[in-house]
């Protein structure tokens, strides 16, 4: 199969996942429902993904995470918390169902395993990949800090409903990355 089917293949699947969770909760959708909707057979699902949580990953990276690469490698950190919040707030139902996922499977298991992936991919390809001051500030332990913070975002975001638009969250969030925590603190005691 040639790189393009596959990804037309991947592409169905989780647009069927996608339809499903708006009437039923993740964690009840089966292979065979996804498979159903997509119109392929259940083998064409195993040689795609392992399981339904490997599909939201892929989901994850192909919808949200690597669009936003070229914007951070050029620098262009707004539009990329942009893009991620207006395309999570696009499909509402589905990530706000998403949010629900528990257990080894959560979503906050899976966004911050694939903002860490993108991250290190992102050092990675801008030569960034030997520890800043600190020996023990590692890539690695750099992009579990940002990982962990952009899914304490989204996750807070969700679960309060997105009652913040995207555009504002990203210059919230963009307020919160660039100031120390002594900033925030003495701007909040002028308050």
């Amino acid at each position: 199969m040639t790189g393009q089917a596959k990804s037309a293949v991947d592409t169905l699947l989780a647009e069927a996942l996608k339809e499903l969770a708006e009437k039923h909760p993740i964690e009840k959708i089966t292979i065979k429902e996804i498979t159903d909707r997509a119109g392929v057979i259940r083998p064409t699902f195993y040689n795609h993904f392992q399981d339904k949580y490997e599909l939201l990953e892929w989901i994850i990276m192909e919808d949200l995470l690597k669009p936003m690469i070229p914007l951070i490698k050029n620098g262009m950190l707004d539009q990329a918390w942009i893009f991620l919040f207006t395309s999570i707030e696009r499909e509402k139902t589905f990530y706000s169902k998403f949010s629900r996922l528990e257990g080894q499977n959560s979503f906050e298991v899976i966004i911050k395993g694939c903002a860490k992936k993108a991250l290190l991919q992102i050092f990675s390809e801008e030569g960034a990949v030997e520890p800043i001051k600190y020996s023990w500030l590692t890539p690695e332990l750099v992009a579990e800090y940002y990982a962990q913070s952009l899914c304490f975002v989204i996750l807070t975001w969700i679960q309060g409903g997105m009652a913040v638009e995207p555009k504002k969250l990203a210059e919230i969030y963009d307020y919160i990355m660039k100031h120390s925590l002594e900033d925030v603190i003495t701007e909040m005691k002028q308050k």
